[in-house]
């Protein structure tokens, strides 16, 4: 299984998807394309796609010029039958890639936040095992409307599209399943004047958040991340690759 991850800043954690990854076996191939704007050739030398976080917004296509090969990249990956994953700003990537709009600073989330699950969700081999709510760490000012064909799996008063999948196995979250408490406390130690700025209090108040969020956020996180994974199925994409050919 060859998974590849699209990293778009510097030092992005894998947490909880590392895990689960490493679990079924995976091979992983970093994209790093904040560093050389380097993508995938093309789709047939992997099974998935990941696309993570970043500080830029989905639109910035005069400062990340990588982007608009990355919008197309992640539908032909879906349109193959291929698991794609994106979280935050991925999830926005993949909300432009099938025709949603990327609403700029709409949505300003930050620290461990619940997170209420869709009766589709609920139904969904993503979330179904959280029941109808749980807890998940979030860092995001934007969001997007929900692409045409999505189905919306979660929900917040914040941001109301805050997990969709479109198809077989395309799912974008805006939450951050994958910042475990070890994702955390990275971003807390090398962040610490944007997070001060954005969440005053947050890293005076870090110790007693972590103690009642993490553990639940982790335990969901992970529940989350071996879910998708589960999702990569390498038979199906060989026959749906085939009956297109």
């Amino acid at each position: 299984m060859r998974v590849a991850v699209i990293e778009n800043m510097r030092n992005t954690g894998l947490g909880a998807l590392a895990a689960a990854l490493d679990e079924a076996g995976a091979e992983i191939e970093w994209f790093r394309v904040w560093q050389d704007g380097i993508l995938p050739r093309d789709i047939a030398g992997h099974d998935a796609l990941v696309v993570l976080g970043g500080e830029q917004s989905a639109l910035d296509d005069e400062t990340h010029p990588y982007l608009p090969e990355l919008v197309r990249l992640t539908r032909r990956f879906g349109n193959a039958g291929k698991a794609v994953l994106g979280i935050c700003l991925g999830s926005q990537i993949l909300a432009r890639a099938y025709g949603a709009d990327n609403l700029l600073g709409a949505a300003c989330e930050f620290g461990w936040h619940g997170i209420g699950v869709t009766a589709e969700g609920r139904a969904d081999p993503l979330l179904s095992a959280l029941g109808g709510e749980f807890t998940i760490f979030e860092w995001h000012a934007d969001t997007f409307s929900l692409p045409e064909g999505a189905v919306r799996l979660a929900s917040s008063p914040v941001a109301e599209n805050q997990a969709f999948r479109i198809g077989r196995a395309v799912y974008g979250t805006q939450f951050h399943f994958e910042a475990n408490a070890a994702v955390v406390e990275q971003w807390k130690a090398e962040f610490p004047d944007t997070i001060a700025c954005i969440a005053p209090g947050w890293l005076e108040n870090h110790a007693e958040l972590a103690a009642r969020h993490a553990a639940a956020a982790d335990t969901a996180g992970l529940a989350i991340a071996r879910a998708w994974v589960s999702l990569i199925d390498r038979q199906e994409v060989e026959m749906l690759s085939q009956a297109s050919a």
